[in-house]
């Protein structure tokens, strides 16, 4: 009875694990996409407006029936998505990319400490874990510079990364029983719609004609996309949000391998050693609760 009553909840956790560092380094070939569109001549507002607009045309018929209500929920938490999104890239056009990488992958620490506002005290594993991604991540990604003194920037890279975590907390509480194609092709809808708006009017928003364009742009919709917004929401609904935005510590060095392999950028010192941190406290925080003495019936 107990091996049989136990065996599910073991088997989801390690589906969740598998779909946590499926979605990491999926979301890991960003990076790399878009160092390739630059290459190619794309916008980055243009290039997003495209891949969201890809992604919802393709996954919106496979939906299924909703009522108003869920569909409100979906936009809400895409909503949530899109604007952490427009935070980052309003830190990224203000301080450096690492250091609005940094920034953003605070999440984790957003999330802990909204789950211990609403009443949820932080395990010392999560903590700990916390601190191992915070301090591998500083060496993978590196520290703020003496660039990196705009206090607006700063302030867009923290709010990249509290939406992002508020993001994470919506997506664990409104979106329980909702499919992840579902989740990620509203989601997209609220993205394409607003940067394809926003490319348009910059002046920037075209059809591509190269087929080198559309490589990057499909490539984008597919893999960062497609595959990893719905495992990142398959990670959540079985882990909760504070384990799954740990896994997503990965993602930075997910990306640092991929452009070794790829781009033939050869990592340091410091970020292996930072990638092994990362590795710990994702680790860590996977770490399972005690679970609290029974007291035995009289």
């Amino acid at each position: 009875m107990t091996t049989s009553s136990t065996t599910p909840a073991t088997s989801d956790i390690r589906t969740g694990v598998a779909l946590g560092v499926v979605g990491a380094l999926a979301f890991g070939t960003l990076g790399i996409f878009g160092k390739l569109a630059g290459g190619v001549g794309l916008d980055s507002h243009g290039l997003l407006g495209w891949r969201f607009a890809i992604v919802a045309a393709l996954l919106l018929p496979l939906s299924g029936r909703l009522d108003w209500a869920a569909r409100g929920r979906l936009l809400a938490v895409g909503t949530l998505y899109t604007v952490a999104t427009l935070a980052y890239f309003a830190a990224l056009g203000r301080v450096s990319a690492g250091t609005t990488s940094l920034l953003l992958y605070c999440a984790p620490a957003f999330v802990v400490l909204l789950a211990w506002v609403q009443g949820r005290v932080p395990r010392r594993t999560q903590l700990g874990a916390v601190a191992l991604a915070g301090l591998g991540l500083a060496l993978v990604i590196g520290l703020p510079g003496a660039a990196d003194r705009d206090p607006v920037g700063l302030l867009c890279g923290a709010a990249a990364g509290a939406l992002y975590a508020l993001y994470l907390v919506a997506s664990e509480r409104f979106l329980q029983g909702v499919s992840p194609i579902a989740a990620t092709a509203h989601m997209a809808l609220v993205a394409g719609v607003t940067f394809g708006g926003l490319a348009a009017g910059r002046g920037t928003l075209h059809v591509p004609t190269a087929l080198d364009a559309w490589g990057v742009i499909l490539g984008m919709a597919l893999i960062p996309t497609i595959v990893a917004v719905p495992a990142l929401y398959g990670a959540i609904a079985r882990l909760g949000a504070t384990r799954a935005s740990l896994l997503g510590t990965l993602e930075p060095l997910f990306t640092v391998l991929l452009a070794a392999l790829i781009l033939h950028e050869q990592p340091g010192p410091a970020v292996v050693l930072g990638g092994g941190l990362i590795l710990a406290g994702a680790g860590l925080a996977q770490w399972p609760a005690r679970r609290a003495p029974t007291a035995p019936h009289p």
